[in-house]
């Protein structure tokens, strides 16, 4: 039996909230000026994600973000994302 704990599969919800206030909060940031189109895997590192965890949450947030508009723009190689205050 290992003496080391295995990380647990399901994340706090405490900690799922403050990964989608750290994305929103990027993607306010930078659609200031307008419009902001990205993928995930190019922003994962500057808000601490995956970009597994960036797609899931985008999809969360086009629902739930009422001062931002988010579309799924297009699909080369991996979803482009297209964002803009509402």
């Amino acid at each position: 039996m290992s003496a080391t704990a295995q990380p647990s599969t399901d994340e706090p919800a405490n900690e799922s909230v403050d990964k989608e206030s750290r994305l929103r909060s990027y993607l306010r940031e930078k659609a200031a000026d307008g419009e902001l189109y990205f993928k995930s895997k190019f922003i994962a590192e500057d808000v601490d994600l995956s970009a597994k965890e960036i797609g899931a949450l985008m999809v969360k947030l086009s629902d739930s973000a009422d001062d931002l508009v988010i579309e799924k723009w297009s699909y080369t190689s991996a979803t482009t994302w297209r964002v803009q205050h509402a």
